[in-house]
């Protein structure tokens, strides 16, 4: 007679899920293959296959932090390259990019009145404007804007792309003759 409990063994590298102990199975999803567990959708637990770290490309000896102290070193993440803390995680100093533009030639938002249009950068690496007061105000333009109003409906910002101005209004997008 054989042993039945042998037929019920995992193999070495099989992982349990830590939620209802069945088995984790490789899928893919649109950010690429990780690990589910096999009762889906009964239980939903999910484990990323590689761990997005960080790495030090360069220490910077003569900047300090100026939350800890501690040197600062250019390091590549997910998301490209930045200036960061040595001492993460215990210090969580980024340096954030200072916006380009002078106070004098930033744009209000045409949207909310309230904020102004900032130049952001996507996780692809595409430059667009979007106002400061985001999350309340959703505005975003894809392409420069310039200070003017539309002679077509009168919105208060246009957009150029290729040397072409348009109505930064979605509605409308009318070109609009050079000034």
């Amino acid at each position: 007679m054989t042993d039945d409990s042998a037929l019920f063994e995992l193999p070495q590298q099989q992982q349990l899920c830590p939620l209802c102990q069945q088995p984790l199975a490789m899928k893919s999803g649109k950010n690429g293959p990780f690990l589910g567990c096999s009762a889906y959708p009964a239980c939903n637990y999910i484990k990323a296959l590689h761990q997005h770290e960080t790495s030090i490309v360069k220490v910077l000896d003569s900047e300090a932090c100026p939350q800890c102290g501690n040197a600062l070193a250019v390091k590549n993440g997910r998301y490209g390259m930045f200036i960061g803390c040595t001492d993460y995680p215990r210090c969580n100093f980024v340096v954030h990019e200072q916006n380009e533009q002078p106070e004098a030639e930033r744009l209000a938002c045409p949207k909310c009145k309230q904020g102004q249009l900032t130049e952001r950068v996507n996780k692809f690496g595409k430059a667009f404007w979007g106002c400061d007061n985001y999350p309340k105000c959703k505005f975003l333009l894809n392409d420069k804007p310039i200070a003017g109003s539309c002679v077509s409906c009168g919105f208060d910002l246009l957009g150029e792309k290729k040397g072409v101005l348009y109505c930064a209004d979605k509605k409308c997008g009318a070109k609009q003759p050079a000034a």
